[in-house]
């Protein structure tokens, strides 16, 4: 770890102290007196009177003319026909707040009336409520024509990227993985949202919104303590498994005269190896089922199953939340400054470490013997569907996204009373993990406004941004998604009636365990660069063209050829790369002993003794 007093969140040591408001600060912007005149607002609405709301300082720059300076006169109908028709109870907010807020919105979209924007995210369920449904609704109520295009994660970062690079406004708000925030940050071509609530964006810039209240706000702040995305929608990767196969009196009887200590919740991955052997070829229910699920084919979707936080789950990089400093998962070392330093354990990195190759040989070795033949020629939308399929007792890397399609009536993993036969729980850690350590990865897809969209659009999209992430809507939204951004929504009594069907879903999220799980941290400079370079090495490893040295090796070195251009170029300034000079990797490895942290030497048992713990023990000792 890098210097810092005992009392800084390991997530802060090293980093510079930016001038500048925190982001704890950022969230008091958000005044009393901005309430009432929300809710003044709210009254003049509703007695159909004009005037209510922000005005721009600008007026010629949003083409609005005198009349569009009015709000919307048919917003309180088109808010009452929606409160009525969609949320009715299910939000955060009492009914009378919900009006408030959803006039706050009529009367500050009032001067943009008109404008046509577009926006995109990827497509998911989440995304597909918010376009079909919550687009619609914001149009009637501000008056803001908004196209909400749903395409593939890969589609919208390689639009964001055209649009870095031309300067030409292609969307005028992109939903888009906070993993970038250490691109966001470095390359400066995304509106700073903590400057843009304070001056530009202040009109626009809801009194309710609330930014304490999002559970992964910390995961779209920069190191200069500023907040660069607004988060949309989460979900994480946990362990999945049969909760009726591990709770069976015989199986847990034959588990134990086996190995010696109880079927359950594997701690650690020594009990999942054990598990999975168990299962693999077991009879249940009259078929031969298998006891891991992976997928294996070369392919895109083959590195972000390593990039989303795998070789920190065996216990590559520092400690730290939400990412280990200096070394974070992608085993990408920074110094003080926050530059990216190397990733060869050569030069302090960890990205071909002891660790991180076990992590491979681990999933390698998994895949081979203990999935269905088929899974190695599978990619991750094709390995999705096959837990719920019946045959499959336990999956480490599992993205709690499933979730909804896996509740279905019907399914083989649902019982006759539509409850779930299966449950979600932390991930298992590997050998080389430590207490402090990130546990797993959390998908966080995040409002981004670029620089290059002018202005009066840019508003106009933060406005919408807002609107479907807003206290009237999420806890609905959640329920239909699933993706939770905010501690309201989580804590809805709604969810509480749920929880028993969702498999554990909810009490993972009320859980003080969530908070290691993490997306991909700022570390990582170039995210779009850097993240093909996973699939296409890591998928000779599992092609059996390299071994796990051989292709993380490679790895290692690709990832650093990308920060030695990044550096030569200067494109990203002082807070760059800067790679160390390279040194024998004993070098690194004594001073990560006296250190405690990373890179790791190779451990002389990388097979520990199997934990396991009772499901039912570790939900009540959550609550």
């Amino acid at each position: 770890m890098t210097a810092g007093s005992r009392d800084e969140p390991d997530h802060e040591r090293g980093r510079p102290k930016a001038g500048g408001p925190k982001w704890e600060d950022t969230m008091r912007l958000l005044t009393n007196r901005a309430r009432a005149a929300l809710l003044a607002c709210a009254s003049v609405l509703a007695l159909g009177a004009a005037g209510c709301g922000p005005r721009p300082a600008d007026q010629q720059a949003t083409g609005a003319d005198t009349a569009n300076r009015r709000p919307n006169p048919n917003a309180a109908v088109a808010a009452t026909t929606f409160l009525d028709a969609e949320i009715g109870e299910m939000s955060s907010l009492s009914r009378a707040d919900q009006e408030a807020e959803m006039a706050w919105f009529a009367g500050a979209a009032a001067p943009y009336q008109g404008l046509e924007i577009k926006v995109v995210s990827e497509t998911i369920t989440t995304h597909e409520y918010e376009s079909k449904v919550l687009a619609p609704a914001f149009t009637a109520i501000t008056g803001i024509k908004v196209t909400h295009d749903l395409i593939g994660e890969g589609d919208v970062v390689e639009k964001l990227q055209t649009q870095m690079q031309s300067g030409q406004n292609i969307y005028d708000a992109y939903v888009n993985d906070s993993d970038l925030i250490g691109t966001h940050w470095r390359y400066q071509q995304v509106r700073n949202l903590t400057d843009w609530m304070a001056n530009e964006g202040k009109d626009v810039t809801s009194p309710t919104l609330d930014l304490g209240d999002f559970i992964g706000i910390k995961f779209t702040t920069g190191p200069d303590a500023k907040v660069y995305q607004l988060p949309d929608q989460q979900f994480a990767n946990l362990y999945w498994f049969r909760y009726d196969w591990f709770t069976d009196a015989r199986n847990k009887a034959d588990f134990k005269a086996r190995y010696g200590y109880d079927l359950g919740v594997p701690v650690n991955w020594s009990a999942y190896e054990d598990i999975a052997e168990f299962f693999t070829g077991r009879e249940i229910d009259g078929k031969k089922v298998f006891g891991h699920m992976d997928y294996g084919k070369k392919d895109p979707s083959l590195g972000w199953r390593f990039t989303d936080a795998w070789l920190s789950m065996a216990g590559n990089g520092d400690k730290g939340e939400p990412n280990g400093l200096p070394v974070d998962e992608w085993g990408i070392r920074v110094n003080e400054q926050s530059q990216p330093v190397g990733s060869c354990v050569v030069r302090g990195g960890d990205t071909n470490g002891p660790a991180a190759v076990y992590s491979i040989t681990k999933y390698i070795e998994w895949l081979k013997a203990y999935a269905p033949p088929q899974a190695q020629g599978m990619t991750f939308s094709e390995s999705g569907p096959v837990p719920a399929q019946g045959e499959i007792a336990q999956q480490m890397f599992w993205y709690t996204t499933f979730t909804a399609d896996m509740v279905k009536p019907g399914l083989p993993v649902m019982d006759a009373s539509g409850a779930p036969k299966w449950r979600m729980a932390p991930s298992p850690h590997g050998a080389y993990w430590e207490e402090g350590q990130k546990l797993g990865y959390q998908d966080a897809g995040s409002w981004t406004l670029m620089k290059s969209t002018p202005e009066d659009r840019a508003k106009a999209a933060w406005l919408y941004a807002q609107f479907v992430t807003s206290k009237t809507v999420d806890v609905k939204k959640a329920h239909t998604g699933l993706t939770f951004i905010r501690e309201s929504t989580i804590q809805h009594p709604s969810f509480t009636v749920r929880a028993p069907k969702l498999g554990g879903l909810v009490e993972f999220y009320r859980s003080p365990a969530r908070v290691q799980w993490s997306p991909t941290g700022t570390n990582v400079p170039d995210y779009p660069k850097l993240a093909q370079l996973w699939w296409q090495n890591i998928g000779d490893a599992a092609a059996g063209a390299k071994t796990p040295q051989q292709a993380m090796d490679a790895l290692c070195a690709a990832q650093e050829a990308v920060l030695e251009r990044l550096e030569r170029a200067g494109v990203q300034g002082g807070i760059g790369p800067k790679l160390n000079a390279p040194e024998d990797a004993q070098v690194w490895f004594d001073r990560a002993k006296v250190s405690g942290g990373a890179p790791k030497a190779k451990l002389a048992n990388e097979d520990p003794t199997p934990e396991t713990v009772d499901y039912d023990t570790l939900i009540k000792s959550w609550n």
